[in-house]
């Protein structure tokens, strides 16, 4: 069982998590009107694990007998300069999901919460992978005409392209039942 105080910061992680696929989604949206459909297919992967963190959560806090209570989720940019842009500010967020999933560690130590405590270390972990990507794909956007352009731009947009989903996609009842690990 968690506290009310925990239930309330799990559920506006819950709102993150969610406005966090809303961005990747509209990313995903930018870079396909941009014709750029390797990036758009990587940007809808990263959607649903981000709709997978927030589903993770929810379970969770349903499981400790607490009240999910969704809230508004923020409008995200619709529209990016380039590239660059979108994974400047992808790496942006996710440094600041990094922060509040912290936060909630702090709290969860703060208030003696061992199971929390354990059940956050595999966000801690996922934020790591996550910023270690957004870096890497930084750098490669770097070297390749600073993310504007060019055959570089076309051949990283491929390999993105290719990239695939290893999370449950299906968010009904009996796809996440089926797809999650206990």
């Amino acid at each position: 069982m968690i506290t009310k105080k925990m239930e309330s910061a799990l559920n506006e992680q819950i709102n993150r998590e969610m406005y966090s696929a809303y961005l990747y989604m509209a990313m995903s949206s930018d870079a396909s009107d941009k014709g750029l459909d390797g990036f758009a297919r990587w940007f809808m992967v990263q959607y649903h694990e981000e709709m997978f963190h927030a589903m993770k959560l929810y379970e969770y806090v349903n499981d400790q007998d607490g009240k999910v209570v969704l809230k508004a989720i923020q409008e995200p940019p619709a529209e990016f300069t380039d590239i660059q842009d979108m994974f400047e500010k992808t790496l942006e967020h996710e440094q600041f999901i990094t922060k509040s999933i912290n936060e909630l560690v702090d709290l969860a130590i703060e208030e003696k919460d061992h199971a929390t405590h354990n059940f956050l270390n595999w966000y801690v972990e996922e934020q790591v992978e996550e910023e270690k990507n957004d870096h890497d794909i930084l750098a490669k956007l770097a070297m390749i005409s600073g993310g504007k352009g060019g055959s570089g731009l076309y051949m990283l947009d491929k390999e993105l392209g290719s990239r695939t989903l290893t999370i449950p996609s299906d968010f009904s009842v009996e796809g996440f039942s089926e797809g999650v690990e206990s």
